[in-house]
């Protein structure tokens, strides 16, 4: 919720892969003041990439903006993890890069998917699977160096966009665990070490010493205050991988042992109790860190898309009733994953997404099997963690207030609670302020889930038998949605 009354003192740069904002924020992270643009892309040659000039042009005069609105003292960035930025020496040569910054959702040139596999490392090297397209800050690396070596041999530093942007903002450059730790390839987060690709590529002076993502990195470049009329005073932080803001929230409240599910273009599950031992790297399973640079289960699936997938364009966004979801449960009509180019959990099942049982009949009805089929990918997420005591869901999906209930259903075991916040990275961000200086649990305000209105029986045949089918894994006859 937007509180447009309270005094804001934080300026937090939230980059997403589709969005950016630039969020005025309390101490205690609530939101004032949000200002967003689309995040611009651009064609290549050399490859599609984002235009940062154009971005950091948006991004100084909407925070020169924003400080003369409110007393802001402090900037931040939050970022998603498959962004680096390779960069010079001067954060004034335009924008900074040496190469453009790669838009990790397009197709790898086979010859650098081909290089890349045998220098990855193992899975507790990579922290993951080998993902889609340019994912992987290393393979973006990689990339760069087969297809530009000799301005790549010019570049100083790589870094991860919140510090790409506070080294815009103060000529400082600094390495942070949660943004390496966030699939990047680029650093092993059990033995605290950079990973094979980097040692036999010789990257390691491209990354800078480690910060804390709360450390304070000085105040803003007097050129760059004095060009665009930012505080000379102001004070810019290191900054933090986006998930992991949101995961810091929880932590700064004391709310260190629950399992934290994140909603949107990706379901993101972390648990600080699941044993890496345990995960599963076929299944989409991932090592993360936390902003203390501890290890840090993850389960990951790209959920937005597959809810477009299923639904379809423009079936709106109201809210999914009972009476339809139970209609199709009883019907036992199911979206089987997997409808995008990744397995999620459900290994070898690819764009091999399918109905089975009566299809929708309805836009309504696509809808909600969309619902039901988000609320499923989530509940796998939380048991692929092996999650037995609380859950905490926020982000997208809780908009629709049957989300969470269905959730708990699918779960059938354990405390499912649920954030209404939409604000969940800018708040965790903006608490890095004031990190070690107070408790952050005033700002939870966290909610049990309804239990659904549907006999629990029928809701865990439903999903048992979606989850054989899910792990078949093969094509099917049953139409697919275009």
């Amino acid at each position: 919720m937007i509180d447009h009354t309270a005094s804001a003192s934080i300026c937090v740069l939230d980059v997403g892969k589709t969005n950016v904002k630039l969020n005025a924020m309390t101490a205690t992270g609530d939101v004032v003041e949000t200002l967003s643009i689309a995040n611009p892309v651009r064609p290549g040659p050399p490859w599609q990439h984002h235009d940062l000039a154009a971005l950091g042009d948006w991004v100084f005069e909407g925070l020169a903006t924003l400080a003369r609105r409110h007393p802001i003292k402090t900037f931040v960035s939050a970022a998603h993890g498959s962004g680096g930025v390779l960069v010079g020496s001067d954060p004034d040569a335009g924008d900074g890069a040496v190469l453009p910054m790669i838009d990790y959702e397009q197709p790898l040139p086979s010859a650098v998917r081909e290089a890349y596999a045998p220098l990855a490392g193992s899975f507790r090297d990579r922290g993951s699977a080998i993902m889609h397209g340019a994912t992987h800050q290393a393979r973006q690396m990689l990339w760069m160096e087969m297809a530009e070596p000799e301005r790549f041999a010019t570049a100083h530093w790589f870094l991860c966009l919140p510090q790409y942007w506070a080294w815009r903002m103060t000529g400082s450059a600094v390495s942070e665990a949660s943004c390496l730790g966030a699939q990047s390839h680029l650093w092993n987060i059990p033995d605290n070490s950079p990973t094979p690709i980097v040692t036999t590529r010789g990257w390691e002076r491209l990354l800078p010493p480690f910060a804390p993502a709360w450390s304070s990195l000085g105040p803003v470049r007097p050129a760059l205050a004095q060009r665009f009329g930012l505080p000379r005073a102001l004070d810019v932080l290191v900054g933090i991988h986006d998930s992991s803001a949101n995961l810091y929230r929880y932590q700064a409240a004391g709310l260190t042992d629950a399992a934290i599910l994140s909603t949107g273009t990706w379901i993101v599950g972390m648990s600080r109790r699941t044993r890496l031992d345990d995960l599963d790297e076929a299944a989409g399973m991932t090592i993360n860190s936390d902003v203390f640079g501890h290890p840090v289960a993850g389960a990951l699936a790209m959920g937005g898309r597959e809810f477009v997938h299923v639904a379809g364009e423009g079936t709106g966004s109201a809210a999914v009733d009972t009476a339809t979801v139970i209609v199709l449960i009883g019907r036992g009509t199911m979206a089987v994953p997997s409808f995008g180019d990744g397995d999620g959990f459900f290994p070898g099942s690819a764009r091999l997404g399918h109905v089975v049982g009566p299809e929708p009949q309805s836009a309504v009805e696509r809808r909600a099997l969309a619902l039901i089929y988000v609320a499923q990918l989530s509940a796998e997420c939380l048991d692929a963690l092996k999650v037995e005591g609380t859950a905490v869901l926020d982000g997208t999906y809780l908009k629709d207030p049957l989300f969470a209930p269905l959730v708990a259903a699918f779960r059938g075991r354990g405390e499912t609670l649920f954030n209404l916040d939409a604000y969940g990275v800018a708040t965790g961000a903006a608490l890095l302020a004031s990190h070690g200086t107070s408790s952050a649990s005033d700002s939870l305000h966290l909610r049990s889930a309804d239990v659904f209105q549907a006999p629990p029986d029928i809701t865990t045949s439903y999903h048992r038998r979606w989850r054989e089918l899910a792990r078949q894994a093969k094509p099917s006859s049953e139409r697919t949605f275009p």
